[in-house]
């Protein structure tokens, strides 16, 4: 008798909750400022690099963006060893640094939006644009050898995904793996001796911080 009593209390008050929860309205999505601004850090094979970038979002979804960057594009035929009478790291036969200086536009895709909080906001994104690939020679100080660089024109792009962080409507901060590519006009680059690289490709992990407004 107790059971169907119990019963017979909770009934209405579970079928009360559901229609409740059936008339609470969904939760509205985040709007976010539209402009974005900010620095981005890569951390890739080829080393350390640095950016910046600007985004305008055009909806919910779509996102427009320019960038630049700048970092060391080394060969994947390259061996480092420690000189054991310097300290120094040497690479063999290395008679170049290959730095990569792309400009890309493009198009950021966020994915589940109506699915996932707003606290992780995932997306893909492709860029294409001109890249500046600059030399300069390994027989030369670091800082110095840019008195005798040479630049040479190339067409590239990336394609990548990642995700954005956090709720505020001020600061901005996000995670990315991008793959980077670019084809060299003019004969190539010569990073080791007497191996000429027309093609360019690095795999970078970028953690981007910016502002919003």
């Amino acid at each position: 008798m107790k059971t169907i009593f119990y019963i017979l209390i909770f009934i209405p008050i579970i079928l009360s909750a559901q229609r409740i929860g059936e008339m609470a309205p969904d939760p509205k999505p985040e709007v976010f400022p539209p402009h974005r601004i900010g620095v981005d850090l890569l951390f890739g094979d080829g080393g350390f690099g640095l950016g910046g970038f600007y985004r305008l979002s055009f909806n919910q979804h779509i996102t427009g963006f320019v960038d630049l960057s700048f970092s060391e594009s080394k060969d994947n035929k390259e061996l480092q060893f420690i000189d054991p009478f310097t300290g120094q790291v040497i690479t063999r036969g290395k008679v170049n640094r290959v730095f990569t200086v792309p400009v890309n536009f493009g198009i950021k895709y966020r994915l589940f939006a109506n699915q996932l909080t707003d606290v992780l906001r995932p997306f893909v994104e492709f860029g294409v644009g001109p890249d500046f690939v600059i030399t300069t020679p390994t027989s030369k100080e670091f800082f110095s050898a840019f008195g005798d660089a040479k630049l040479k024109m190339a067409a590239g792009g990336y394609i990548g995904f990642g995700a954005n962080f956090g709720l505020s409507k001020k600061n901005l901060m996000g995670l990315s793996f991008k793959y980077y590519y670019a084809h060299i006009f003019n004969g190539g680059v010569e990073s080791l001796r007497n191996r000429i690289r027309k093609n360019l490709g690095s795999v970078y992990i970028i953690l981007s911080l910016g502002i919003m407004y």
